[in-house]
């Protein structure tokens, strides 16, 4: 087992003073030393504009593009490269796993991934300039692979495939653009719509009226449905599903046959984070080891969260947080079941040519 942990990264201020700030945080990081090393073996197949990303981002959220100034500012680094590693359009983005449910009052998720990718980095944003305040995990820093804004609207994302990219945002910078700008399913749905997708996921959304919808999305098309579950496989879209589904129904069908016995959202927790329960992965060198579950009670403005499998969740109130009260804690701790290097805390971290 390997100790792991998150660091709670707290900020109230503008757009750009948080970027300077994270910018000034991941100077010298593991974070940064093990992404330069796999930039040397991951070439970039696609060619990153100024211009155009500066125009497809203030589009859905002006603050963001700030948040990429200041991280450049911070570095010191050219526009170009801040594009790269923050920017999240037309950047590449590997398979994993992920599962999800809701139910009366909660959102559950499971984040399945690979280690050498994990930034061990837990957000509380409330930004003064504009946008909504943010809660959850951040994914290639200005990114949120899940998380709950101050209006109560809940995004997570499942992995579909990477076949056949286009032009766009990849899904962690969705994820971002949605929770800072929308605040209900409803405009959640339509900016899912209408943001350019680089890749094929599902976007599953939440909010306090306890409306779910799951956006299966592609470069070549957008569909919604209702569904309370969401793992890796589309259920409208299906010409563009992998050819192998059989983890994915698995988790599902794990998903659906507890459902009956779920009283509420402790009880979604414990089905989705205990190991042996069916849902919970430890397939980390296949990029799809779960790495945290999270929780968001979105009417009663908390998140839960958690490293690792079989742990309490930790509780975090976002309404006393939002009204000025800092958290104690500075990260979160936890154990998983792998020896693969995570990209935060240490060297390795990255792909020899040879992997």
């Amino acid at each position: 087992m390997k100790k792991i942990h998150s660091d709670l990264l707290q900020f109230r201020g503008t757009h750009y003073d948080f970027g300077f700030y994270q910018g000034k945080l991941l100077k010298d990081s593991w974070t940064l030393k093990n992404r330069e090393k796999q930039w040397r073996v991951r070439k970039p197949r696609f060619i990153v504009e100024e211009q155009e990303v500066k125009e497809a981002i203030t589009r859905f959220a002006p603050g963001v593009w700030d948040e990429l100034l200041g991280l450049r500012d911070a570095l010191e680094w050219p526009m170009e490269k801040v594009m790269m590693e923050f920017g999240g359009y037309r950047i590449d983005y590997k398979r994993s796993g992920c599962s999800i449910m809701t139910g009366d009052g909660y959102f559950i998720r499971n984040y399945d991934y690979m280690p050498k990718t994990y930034e061990g980095r837990y957000s509380l944003f409330q930004p003064t300039d504009q946008g909504y305040s943010i809660i959850g995990p951040t994914q290639r820093i200005t990114g949120r692979m899940d998380g709950m804004n101050a209006k109560g609207l809940v995004m997570g994302y499942n992995f579909m495939h990477r076949k056949r990219p286009g032009d766009g945002f990849i899904c962690c910078m969705i994820g971002r653009l949605v929770l800072e700008s929308c605040a209900n399913v409803t405009e959640a749905v339509q900016m899912l719509r209408e943001i350019p997708h680089r890749h094929s996921f599902s976007y599953t959304v939440y909010d306090k009226n306890n409306v779910t919808y799951v956006v299966e999305a592609s470069p070549r098309g957008v569909e919604v449905r209702t569904a309370d579950v969401c793992t890796n496989h589309f259920e409208i879209m299906k010409k563009e599903n992998r050819n192998h589904l059989v983890d994915s129904m698995k988790r599902m069908d794990a998903i659906q046959s507890n459902r009956e016995n779920i009283e509420g959202a402790y009880d979604a927790f414990r089905l989705m984070n205990d190991t042996d329960r069916g849902v919970f992965s430890k397939l980390y060198s296949n990029w799809a080891g779960t790495i945290h579950t999270s929780g968001y009670l979105p009417k009663e403005n908390k998140a839960w969260f958690a490293l690792g499998g079989d742990r309490e969740p930790v509780e975090f109130d976002f309404s006393q947080w939002l009204n000025g009260e800092d958290l104690e804690e500075e990260k979160v701790e936890g154990e998983v079941d792998t020896d693969i290097p995570f990209a935060h805390m240490e060297d390795g971290a990255y792909w020899s040519g040879k992997k």
